[in-house]
């Protein structure tokens, strides 16, 4: 089973699939499946966080050994 490049990232199809149950739902309390939709996104949206906080933090020390 091989991997396919999506076009769009997991975050913006999540957001995407958000949208879309929110589209026409008075009460998105009561939706468990919208719940674990958001709980996804955030989920996505601390992975790219950490990694970018992880990237920023390397290289700032990267440069600083360097000199």
């Amino acid at each position: 089973m091989a991997k396919t490049t999506a076009s769009e990232s997991d975050e913006t199809r999540l957001k995407k699939k958000v949208a879309e149950k929110l589209t026409g739902q008075k009460d998105s309390q009561g939706n468990e499946a919208l719940r674990s939709l958001k709980k996804r996104l955030k989920r996505t949206q601390r992975k790219r966080r950490v990694v970018m906080l992880r990237k920023k933090n390397s290289a700032s020390k990267k440069v600083a050994a360097k000199k």
